[in-house]
């Protein structure tokens, strides 16, 4: 059975469904899956939970899903970028699970793994410990946390082939690698859509085994997060 397929509302159609938990790929504005936001926003489906480093910003990215009012919860570590992500949450309209980075990303990797938990030190002490199994080990304190697993993950990598074997460029590989392991469906949108055996086995970020379906996008934005530019004296 073919994995390919023409755009994003093709590659999304029959997935989508109203309170579904999603992991998205990305960082701020980097390695997003652009178009796979877009659809979702256009499906118009509401109270997603969203897996994500962040959300983006205001008018793009993720921030697109929550200007829409679809998404109901967040878990991610990062909000400071997003405006709107900050009066939602304040104004109790959005729910939002705070996690570490690190954490976050081992979350997800263990989902993807088949890993129900595991222990880490990182937020022993803190907010991040409270209603968490905590046991010692040879002397510290660990935390319990679990793996995350979702319905649908959305991911954006820089090259792909037909069988879903994904390279993604630089820091673009970021999160997406643990958002595809950890979705029970993976999407993928690519830069360029290769035949299979074009791809260096070698160069593999993320195995066609992960990957359900996958389309090549038409345009990418690939907006710049924070400019800084510095004046020549």
């Amino acid at each position: 059975m073919s994995k390919t397929y023409r755009s994003a509302g093709d590659a999304l159609a029959g997935l989508l469904r109203d309170g579904m938990t999603i992991a998205a790929g990305g960082f701020g504005l980097c390695g997003i899956p652009e178009h796979c936001i877009a659809a979702i926003q256009s499906s118009g489906v509401t109270g997603l939970t969203l897996v994500s480093n962040n959300a983006g910003v205001d008018g793009f990215g993720l921030g697109r899903l929550m200007e829409k009012g679809q998404i109901r919860k967040m878990v991610s570590s990062y909000v400071g970028e997003n405006k709107l992500f900050a009066e939602l949450f304040l104004a109790g309209k959005l729910e939002v699970e705070f996690t570490p980075q690190g954490t976050l990303a081992e979350r997800m990797r263990a989902g993807g793994a088949g890993i129900a938990g595991f222990y880490t030190r990182t937020g022993v002490g803190t907010l991040a410990e409270q209603g968490k199994e905590v046991r010692e080990f040879d002397g510290h304190k660990y935390l319990l946390e679990r793996g995350i697993t979702c319905d649908l993950a959305i991911v954006k990598a820089w090259k792909g082939d037909e069988e879903g074997n994904l390279i993604y460029r630089k820091t673009a590989r970021n999160f997406n690698p643990l958002a595809a392991m950890c979705g029970k469906i993976t999407v993928a949108e690519v830069e360029q859509l290769l035949p299979i055996g074009k791809i260096d086995p070698d160069a593999v970020g993320t195995p066609g085994i992960f990957v359900h379906r996958i389309f090549q996008g038409d345009h990418f934005e690939k907006r710049i997060e924070q400019r800084t530019i510095r004046k020549v004296a």
